[in-house]
């Protein structure tokens, strides 16, 4: 018989880190009594009361478990694609941050390594940023990236919050434009070294939406996506530089709003929300979050 509930106890780091991993796949979030958060998608609920114990049920919980729990929160399984295992070729990596956060800009990184510098970057400890709670190591692995890789091979580039809202209305859909942000990366990248001979980014969409983002613009690259590319040396060195320009770049609405920032979209963020719009109005609000968020419409509308 299938096993439909389990529970785990986890730190508060490690509800955090779920949290925001869940945030950013498009799990629906919600509030329960002493919970940290509730999350649900398809067939599994996930419930993280502040106590530590984290129960998930539903028919996907095995799922849940092997493919997320083990391998991205308690690492008690080996992933298949460590990039301490693989062979490494000449490539480049893709990745982004804030995609899921209501607060902060997107931002999209992109990193090119070899065999020499990827076995440094693996010895630096290089590995998912989702995988790194701690704000001064990621920045510290940042600047790390930087100097083993050379200003040649790597791109950053993050759309603050007016550029990234009037983006959105632009392109109407999230793939789409994050196909768009992963194009510019990647041209970025190749005009600094154009021998780049492959990118690798995680799965987000349509390959083709890349791909055809690419070809408008007269560039020639493999372009691969798949599932947990973050096992990927390059893919997470390019998580790494965009969590840390992603963190910078918060701190700063901070300093801009006066209010400390939660990350994520989950209950905080909707209080800390409310008060930034009864101090600053919608505009103050619209200048410091995507706005295509539900939590804005909720916000504005008084919901």
């Amino acid at each position: 018989m299938l096993n439909y509930s389990y529970t785990a106890e986890l730190s508060s780091e490690q509800i955090e880190t779920l949290q925001q991993l869940l945030e950013e796949r498009g799990w629906a979030l919600s509030e329960a009594p002493y919970a940290v958060f509730r999350a649900k998608k398809e067939k599994v609920n996930v419930t993280a009361y502040e106590s530590g114990k984290t129960v998930i049920q539903g028919k996907g919980t095995e799922e849940f478990i092997e493919f997320i729990l083990e391998p991205e929160i308690l690492h008690d399984l080996v992933e298949k694609n460590d990039p301490a295992e693989e062979i490494i070729t000449p490539h480049g990596g893709i990745d982004e941050s804030g995609k899921g956060d209501f607060f902060g800009p997107l931002v999209i990184a992109g990193v090119n390594v070899t065999e020499e510098t990827g076995k440094a970057l693996k010895a630096l400890g290089v590995c998912d940023s989702k995988k790194i709670t701690s704000d001064k190591k990621i920045a510290s692995l940042a600047l790390e990236i930087k100097k083993c890789v050379g200003k040649e091979n790597f791109a950053i580039v993050h759309f603050k919050m007016e550029t990234y809202n009037r983006l959105y209305e632009r392109f109407g859909n999230l793939n789409r434009m994050l196909a768009w942000g992963h194009a510019t990366v990647i041209e970025k990248l190749l005009e600094q070294n154009p021998r780049i001979p492959r990118m690798l980014s995680d799965q987000f969409a349509d390959p083709s939406l890349i791909n055809r983002a690419l070809m408008e613009r007269g560039r020639e690259i493999i372009v691969e996506q798949r599932t947990k590319a973050e096992s990927d040396i390059a893919v997470a060195a390019a998580s790494i530089l965009a969590r840390d320009r992603f963190v910078s770049c918060v701190a700063l609405l901070e300093q801009e709003t006066g209010f400390t920032l939660p990350k994520g979209a989950g209950p905080g963020v909707k209080a800390v929300g409310s008060e930034i719009l009864r101090k600053s109005g919608v505009d103050g609000l619209r200048r410091c979050c995507k706005n295509h968020f539900k939590t804005f419409e909720e916000l504005v509308n008084g919901d």
